[in-house]
């Protein structure tokens, strides 16, 4: 069941040209993972999924992005609420300089949630959902910085739970980390995709082997390719996609 469609995406920074006639549907309860060189379109393709590249200067966008079947790029479009839907983890991690527990319930009370029995159970249920709770839960009043840089994504990712989406974009969530810390957002993002849609971003073919379920390859601003990830990586159509899953370029 497709949960977000793509249809003819065009964009342009300025007067150049990122995204070109991009046609893909996202299915609900799936991971997607974009794979491609630095700078073919991974991330700006990710960030006009929740408009982020609204805050871009000179940045035009032509086409369709559907998320259940509703134009998100419709003039009279609630952005907050496309943001509330569709949630975003970074490349590094991004606490803000609070507690662990301000963090979470940054986004309930930007919604309008105060109540402190409300809130609790909010911060509970998403750093258990980000596999984090048994690690911070005696130190919820402690800095979120002085947490390790894994903790800080699972961190991010519980921030990003915590206003229940229904969509999470990754833009290349594990990057940054260390193979373990790695291997823990890894082991999460199957997980959560039982109750969520996720979309990723990464730079590493192996992750996107083991985790996602269908991979689209960006190349200059074209999605070479797009399709079940096993076939991707194992009998790609196009020889561009199998030079560069086999490291002869990229």
């Amino acid at each position: 069941m497709s949960k977000i469609e793509v249809k003819d995406l065009n964009l342009w920074y300025g007067d150049f040209k990122a995204l070109k006639s991009i046609d893909m549907d996202i299915n609900e309860n799936e991971i997607t993972a974009f794979i491609g060189p630095s700078g073919c379109g991974k991330s700006t393709m990710l960030k006009c999924i929740n408009r982020m590249n609204d805050l871009v200067e000179d940045c035009k966008i032509k086409g369709l992005i559907t998320l259940d079947g509703e134009d998100i790029y419709q003039s009279n479009y609630n952005v907050n609420t496309l943001r509330k839907r569709v949630g975003m983890v970074f490349q590094h991690p991004n606490p803000f300089p609070k507690s662990i527990y301000d963090n979470i319930a940054f986004g309930p009370r930007t919604h309008g949630i105060n109540k402190k029995s409300t809130l609790d159970e909010i911060v509970e249920r998403s750093l258990k959902q980000a596999a984090i709770w048994d690690e911070v839960k005696d130190d919820l009043d402690k800095s979120a910085i002085s947490l390790s840089g894994g903790q800080q994504q699972r961190l991010c990712i519980a921030r990003a739970l915590s206003v229940e989406p229904e969509v999470i974009l990754m833009d290349e969530p594990t990057s940054a980390l260390d193979p373990i810390s790695t291997g823990k957002i890894e082991d999460l993002v199957i997980e959560l995709k039982k109750q969520y849609t996720i979309v990723m971003v990464t730079h590493n073919m192996q992750q996107a082997s083991r985790v996602s379920d269908k991979t689209a390859f960006f190349l200059t601003g074209e999605v070479v390719e797009f399709g079940d990830t096993l076939n991707i990586f194992s009998k790609p159509e196009d020889k561009r996609t199998e030079d560069y899953i086999t490291g002869r370029f990229g």
